[in-house]
């Protein structure tokens, strides 16, 4: 019954994701927002905004997971870097490696020969004893997740969450309906995402789901004020 679970948790839309998922979809709706407030306020046609906020949605959110790639690929590449570290010394420096387990168990209490029980077993096995290395004295652990994993996790909750703002104007250009109040319609749209992110943000920060929503709805709000003020003033600026 354990293989399958672990499997489960190693798939992309398994709870390990979530942060890449919480961070994704609020940097997705708040700055596709802010396209829409932006284009609103300048008083840009319906498929003018379209376009905008779907030239926001593909280059930021790549843009964001290549940078979430290439963040979690320097963790990796670091990792591996001071692991292979510790196998050399292993190999090269071995009491010198012993004494250092040795003493990273005699602060945590261990003495006598209990002590020297631990440490016997530790060194026994090189990757054991490399694992501990990098954990108690680099506090270096590995992530399970490979960059493609949350580049791409990233990338998915950018789109997915992003296109929620355009969501009002895509349905009243295909379906040629009225297209008063779209820009309200996308307000609350985007309220309601931006809500359920930052439940999911607090579970994430195991914060006060209050404080999660309350601070993503300000954010997304400042936000979507200044593009919308911005665009305004420019549209009237060279009217």
């Amino acid at each position: 019954m354990e293989e399958p679970h672990a499997a489960g948790k190693t798939g992309l839309l398994s709870r390990d994701f979530l942060p890449e998922f919480v961070y994704g979809g609020i940097d997705g709706a708040i700055t596709t927002f802010a396209v829409v407030a932006g284009a609103t306020g300048a008083s840009f046609d319906i498929p003018v905004v379209i376009v905008l906020g779907f030239a926001n949605l593909i280059a930021d959110g790549f843009s964001m997971s290549v940078g979430n790639f290439f963040s979690s690929k320097a963790s990796v590449d670091a990792y591996e870097k001071h692991k292979a570290t510790e196998h050399w010394e292993i190999d090269n420096l071995r009491e010198t490696e012993v004494e250092e387990i040795r003493e990273i168990y005699r602060k945590k209490g261990f003495e006598g020969e209990l002590l020297e029980q631990v440490v016997a077993v530790i060194t026994s096995n090189k990757e054991v004893w490399v694992d501990t290395m990098m954990k108690e004295e680099l506090e270096l652990s590995k992530d399970q997740k490979s960059p493609y994993q949350t580049a791409g996790m990233t990338f998915f909750s950018f789109l997915l969450i992003g296109f929620i703002p355009l969501a009002a104007y895509v349905f009243a250009l295909i379906f040629d309906t009225s297209k008063d109040n779209l820009f309200l319609y996308a307000c609350i749209l985007t309220g309601v995402a931006l809500s359920i992110i930052g439940v999911l943000k607090s579970t994430v920060n195991n914060k006060n789901v209050l404080q999660g929503v309350a601070e993503t709805l300000f954010l997304g709000g400042i936000a979507a004020i200044l593009a919308y003020f911005a665009g305004d003033f420019l549209e009237n600026l060279f009217r």
